[in-house]
């Protein structure tokens, strides 16, 4: 078992978050193979050691005909490279590599990392991807589980129900890039969401907060936004919408980085309301390794990160009120105050989301198939 694939729907999803992975298996003595889309990530990949394959792959499209080309690629690759397994991560790799692998008679570790409204939403194309689901996953050899309602959902649906899985500690935080850093004592409660900018994140119910509190307190708060605008989704913000938000001095958006930790340093507290399925936010894992408070919703995935009052506080899902209320706790805190639990953040993360965690479980698993 010396020849690994590893398979996302973007490079910048692999070497984002699971670039120590990577390290780890090559010093393993593992060889490793990344197979995605190209962008700017890929050279960056292939500079870790690991070699690199273009695939194409319609992450957020339902065009069926796009699909049946990308597991026909797959298993194209599969079958002309000697691989001994593939780590799959993100919906459409952990369903077309997997059976393409199995096809090809190569094994598969799948890692559900959330499952967005994919169990929520009763569209035709919500309903095609359940089956779809449910028939690859039980075609996989292993499943990593980021949490356990997603584990649970699985058991409810009698999906993969013969299939070894373990949960995983989200996708774990490095606990040696992202450090404590407090904020500034200056008078200024900073607040930060990093995200898709997706409705279903939570952005909408952020931005009214902000407007609410804006309006109590003027400048002495800032409500900031990171991440990818205008996404393939049909929940995504658009570059027009933000720039209304803008223009009117509601939020600073700050676009993308490859150097959050910079942006992370910098606020008091980071937020992140979503009701969007997630697997275990890794915005919120990194900032509660540097020592931030955490705001976010009692919501699969999300509510794992938070003690409530202890290293932050949960609020309820879609409600701009329930949100505006938590975020105003962190407001009316002194800077001393929000410093022990930005504190009590970065101990839950070193006792629960070490990334060495994740590692450890990915090199256990490998192993019990050699």
């Amino acid at each position: 078992m010396n020849n690994i694939v590893i398979t996302a729907n973007t490079s910048w999803y692999v070497y984002n978050f699971r670039k120590n992975t990577i390290r780890a298996l090559i010093e393993s003595g593992f060889s490793v193979v990344v197979v995605a889309p190209r962008d700017e990530y890929s050279e960056k990949l292939q500079e870790l050691g690991c070699s690199f394959i273009n695939i194409r792959i319609d992450s957020g499209g339902t065009n069926p005909v796009n699909d049946l080309k990308t597991f026909y690629d797959f298993y194209k690759i599969y079958k002309s490279a000697k691989i001994d397994i593939v780590l799959n991560f993100t919906p459409k790799n952990n369903i077309y590599s997997t059976l393409a692998a199995r096809l090809a008679g190569v094994k598969s570790i799948n890692n559900i990392a959330g499952l967005g409204t994919l169990f929520i939403s009763e569209s035709f194309a919500s309903k095609i991807a359940r089956v779809l689901y449910k028939y690859s996953q039980s075609k996989a050899d292993f499943i990593f589980f980021q949490n356990e309602d997603d584990r649970a959902l699985f058991k409810s649906h009698k999906i993969a129900q013969n299939v070894k899985s373990d949960r995983l500690p989200g996708s774990g935080a490095d606990l040696s890039r992202f450090i404590v850093s407090p904020a500034p004592d200056d008078g200024v409660t900073r607040f930060l969401l990093i995200a898709r900018m997706l409705f279903d994140k939570g952005i909408g119910q952020y931005v009214d907060a902000a407007r609410a509190l804006k309006k109590q307190y003027g400048d002495a708060v800032e409500f900031r936004l990171l991440g990818f605008l205008d996404v393939d989704n049909p929940s995504a913000v658009s570059k027009a919408q933000m720039n209304t938000w803008v223009d009117e001095g509601v939020v600073n958006y700050l676009g993308t980085s490859d150097n959050v930790e910079a942006e992370i340093a910098q606020v008091d507290c980071m937020v992140l309301p979503s009701y969007y399925r997630e697997g275990v936010p890794k915005s919120l894992l990194e900032a509660g390794a540097m020592g931030k408070p955490i705001v976010t919703t009692d919501n699969v995935g999300c509510r794992e990160t938070v003690d409530d009052a202890y290293n932050g506080f949960i609020c309820e899902p879609r409600s701009t009120e329930s949100l505006t209320d938590a975020l105003n706790k962190i407001v009316a805190m002194s800077h001393e105050q929000r410093l022990v639990l930005g504190n009590n953040s970065r101990i839950k993360i070193e006792q629960e989301f070490d990334e060495k965690i994740v590692i450890q479980k990915y090199l256990l698993a490998l192993s019990s198939f050699s």
